[in-house]
C-alpha cells in the first residue's frame, strides 16, 4: 500500500509541539540525564542539516533561476525583519542581555525546513519556498553572524569570525554532503526517504528537551515577558512578510509562502550557536520558539488550505 506522505507530513507538523510539550516536562524532570548530552546537540543540528541536503537535487537548485526576484524579497525580507522585530521587542519588554541574544539569534538565522511543510500544507509555492530555504540557508553562513554583531555587540562579545565557522561546520558542509550523496546515491535515499521529516523532527526534539533540562532551574523565573517577546516575534515576522509580499505585488500563493518563510527559523540552529557563543540561557528563545513556530504555523497553514478549499469549491460551483 502506498504512503500518503501529505497525510504523513500532516501528522508530523500537528504531533510536533505536543510531543515537544511532553518531552519537555520529562527534561525538567530528569534533567540530569538530558543535561548530559549537551555535547550532543550540535551533532543533532548537523544531522537535520545533512537530512535536508538528502531532499535536495539539482532541479530545486536550478528553480532558485525561474523567480530569481521574488526570492531575493523573501530573503531581504526575512533578514532584515526578523533580527529588527528581535531587537525591538527585547527592548520594549526589557529582557535580559542572554535573553536578547537569544532572540537576535533566532531572528538572524535562516528560514527552517518546517516552512516547507507549512507551505505545502497551505496550499502556498512550495517551489519557492524550497529556493526561499535554500539561499537563506546559504546567505545565512554570512548574514546570521554579521547581524547578530551588528545589533549585539555594545552589549556583548559576538564571536562573528568563530560563528562564521561553526555555521559552515553545521550548516553548509552537511547540507553539502547530502546533496552529493542524493546526487550519487539517489536509489539509496529513495530507500529511506519516508523517514527523513520524522528523524528531523526526532533531532529537533532531542535539542529542544536539552535546552529546557540544561535550564530546568532558570525556568521558573522565565516570565510572560519572553513566552510573549517569542510569540509576537514569530506573528509580525508572518503578518509583516505577508503585508510587504503584498505591497511589492507578489500573488496570494506567494505572499502566503514568504510569510511561512519568513516567520519560521531555523531555531534549531539559534539553540545550538547560543550554547556554543553565549550561554544556555540564551538558547531558551530559540526552544520556546521552535515549539510555538509549528503550533502558529500549524494553525496559519491549516486555515489557509481550508480557504483554498472553500475558494476552489466556490469556483467550481460557479462553472456547474
Amino acid at each position: 500500500m502506498p504512503i500518503d506522505h501529505s497525510m504523513q507530513r500532516k501528522f508530523s507538523t500537528l504531533t510536533f509541539p505536543a510531543l515537544a510539550i511532553i518531552l519537555s516536562v520529562v527534561a525538567i524532570y530528569f534533567s540530569e540525564i538530558f543535561s548530559t548530552a549537551a555535547d550532543s546537540v550540535i551533532l543533532m543540528l548537523a544531522l537535520v542539516m545533512f537530512l535536508m541536503g538528502l531532499t535536495l537535487d539539482k532541479r530545486d537548485f536550478l528553480r532558485i533561476r525561474e523567480k530569481p526576484v521574488i526570492v531575493f524579497i523573501g530573503v531581504l525580507l526575512q533578514f532584515s525583519l526578523m533580527p529588527l522585530i528581535a531587537v525591538i521587542l527585547s527592548y520594549l519588554l526589557k529582557l535580559p542581555n542572554q535573553l536578547t541574544a537569544g532572540m537576535v539569534l533566532v531572528g538572524s538565522c535562516a528560514g527552517g525546513t518546517a516552512s516547507n511543510v507549512m507551505t505545502y500544507l497551505a496550499k502556498g509555492d512550495l517551489a519557492l519556498s524550497i529556493s526561499m530555504t535554500i539561499v537563506s540557508t546559504l546567505v545565512g553562513v554570512i548574514a546570521t553572524p554579521l547581524l547578530c554583531e551588528f545589533y549585539l555587540s555594545e552589549t556583548l562579545a559576538v564571536d562573528s569570525i568563530g560563528m562564521v565557522k561553526s555555521i559552515i561546520q553545521l550548516v553548509f558542509i552537511p547540507v553539502f554532503l547530502g546533496v552529493c550523496i542524493k546526487a550519487y546515491a539517489a536509489h539509496f535515499v529513495l530507500k529511506i526517504e519516508k523517514w527523513i521529516p520524522s528523524l528531523s523532527m526526532l533531532c529537533i526534539l532531542f535539542i529542544i528537551a536539552t535546552v529546557v533540562a540544561l535550564n530546568s532551574d532558570r525556568l521558573s523565573n522565565i516570565g510572560f515577558a519572553l513566552i510573549a517577546a517569542v510569540i509576537l516575534h514569530n506573528s509580525l515576522g508572518l503578518f509583516l512578510g505577508y503585508y510587504f509580499s503584498r505591497l511589492l505585488g507578489l500573488n496570494r500563493r506567494q505572499c502566503k509562502t514568504v510569510a511561512i518563510e519568513v516567520g519560521m527559523q531555523n531555531s534549531g540552529l539559534g539553540v545550538t550557536l547560543a550554547l556554543q557563543f553565549f550561554s544556555p540561557s540564551a538558547a531558551v528563545p530559540g526552544a520556546i520558539f521552535s515549539l510555538w513556530h509549528n503550533i502558529s504555523g500549524s494553525i496559519l497553514a491549516s486555515l489557509w488550505g481550508k480557504e483554498n478549499n472553500f475558494s476552489d469549491s466556490l469556483a467550481r460551483s460557479h462553472e456547474n
